[in-house]
């Protein structure tokens, strides 16, 4: 368990806390490019870190994100025109650039100097992989921005989303680093039934077959490796037939997650702080080769009688929400005695059900943990670790440029006897060898997996 303090240290992102400022020390995602699409368009409101900001796109196509209040009278900047590369107050008429400058005052005599005096909040932005980034730390201590996989890529190889989790970005995190769940939280009376494919031997398993392994062994251990990045576990389970089955999760600063099953090109989770009590799941998957081989099967919720979130709703990228604590997370009883365990049809409301029933900001002093939360634990102590670093004048982990930030890979595998699990997602890795092949002769840029 987490003493009171550092469960505060944890959880609190705001302007002047621990947590806020090393989050405030990376490229964060602040909206998607499809929300802003077009110059001139309509602003849009981002609340982010506890603070309230408005993004536009200018008329040059530079999306523009300051601070939501004018600082003449505090009206909101949301109500503005965009026009004209600024957004222009409503109130008065006060027109502001992306970089936050005062660029015209009509209100004031036409000799007046006032203007170059005001200038607002406002954060560098960067576009990649379908996300509009951020920095909001000190300017001086800008890195660069991290390349997971998306920086080359054409916007026709990555899709990104987001959907809205009512309780606090560690809380939520932690169901990505909870590699036991799935034998229980997502499971299925059907998992049985499925017929033996022949995956159950040294190679990568259908996803099928991975849903009888996680039914067949339901107390995986655990074990972690720490990296550059932050770290990366496996959760190991014995199958059937008695072979040795790894399903490796990586997590990278500071809210990153990478999760197993998902062999070709990159997905990646980020739980990114609206405030202290609520935040956005970003998620980024780059363009899929052709898989030939047939790793990894149908798609992972195909065989289950599980659905995922609604599609994007007018092709927004936002993830709309059909259950929610309000009602019950759509739960039927009448399925969880017969045929789930959970008794939830839509397998993203699984999560949202247990992750959001903990309340805003759960009291970690009143847990009590096993050898299965191991993964949660390092997490944990990495990010209040980090926190006090920089609170303390240090600098952030896994910033560097010097990096490259696209190993950081999940991966799923029945091991040959005496293969060694933490190959697996790095570069010398054969899949990972065979994959970046098909990239380059595919004419398209290695997405890093």
């Amino acid at each position: 368990m987490l003493s009171a303090e550092d469960n505060e240290l944890l959880t609190r992102v705001g302007p002047g806390t621990p947590m806020g400022a090393l989050l405030r020390r990376y490229w964060t995602p602040a909206l998607l490019v499809s929300e802003a699409p077009t110059p001139d368009g309509d602003p849009v409101r981002v609340r982010l870190l506890g603070e309230d900001l408005v993004a536009f796109r200018d008329t040059n196509g530079r999306v523009g994100l300051i601070q939501e209040n004018c600082p003449h009278r505090g009206a909101s900047l949301y109500f503005g025109r965009n026009e004209g590369c600024g957004l222009r107050c409503p109130y008065h008429g006060w027109k502001f650039d992306a970089d936050g400058a005062c660029v015209d005052m009509p209100s004031e005599p036409p000799n007046s100097v006032f203007k170059d005096k005001v200038k607002l909040t406002a954060y560098p932005t960067h576009e990649s992989g379908g996300i509009v980034w951020t920095y909001m730390g000190p300017p001086e201590e800008m890195t660069p921005f991290r390349d997971f996989g998306t920086e080359s890529l054409a916007p026709e190889h990555v899709a990104a989303t987001k959907m809205h989790t009512t309780c606090n970005w560690v809380q939520a995190m932690e169901g990505n680093l909870d590699t036991s769940h799935v034998s229980w939280l997502h499971q299925w009376d059907g998992v049985d039934d499925i017929p033996d494919d022949g995956s159950d031997k040294p190679g990568y398993p259908s996803n099928a077959m991975s849903w009888k392994f996680w039914r067949h062994d339901r107390a995986p251990r655990l074990e972690i490796e720490d990296t550059w990045y932050g770290f990366k576990y496996a959760g190991i389970r014995t199958t059937p037939n008695g072979f040795t089955h790894v399903r490796m999760t990586a997590f990278c600063y500071p809210y990153n997650t990478a999760v197993a099953t998902i062999p070709f090109g990159v997905r990646q989770s980020m739980f990114v702080p609206i405030d202290d009590e609520n935040c956005w799941r970003y998620s980024f998957t780059t363009r899929v080769i052709d898989n030939s081989r047939g790793v990894g099967g149908a798609n992972l919720f195909a065989v289950a009688p599980f659905r995922l979130a609604r599609a994007e709703v007018n092709g927004n990228g936002i993830v709309p929400r059909e259950y929610t604590a309000e009602n019950d997370y759509g739960i039927d009883r009448d399925e969880q005695r017969s045929t789930t365990y959970s008794g939830v049809a839509e397998f993203a409301s699984q999560d949202l059900m247990v992750t959001e029933s903990m309340g805003p900001i759960y009291d970690r002093t009143q847990e009590r943990l096993g050898t299965s939360d191991k993964a949660i634990i390092r997490m944990r102590r990495l990010l209040i670790a980090a926190a006090k670093h920089v609170r303390d004048g240090g600098a952030a982990p896994a910033t560097s440029a010097d990096h490259d930030y696209r190993e950081v890979r999940s991966a799923e595998k029945i091991l040959e006897p005496g293969e060694e699990w933490r190959i697996l997602g790095t570069n010398e890795d054969p899949l990972v060898k065979e994959m970046d092949i098909a990239w380059a002769s595919d004419r398209a840029p290695v997405a890093g997996s």
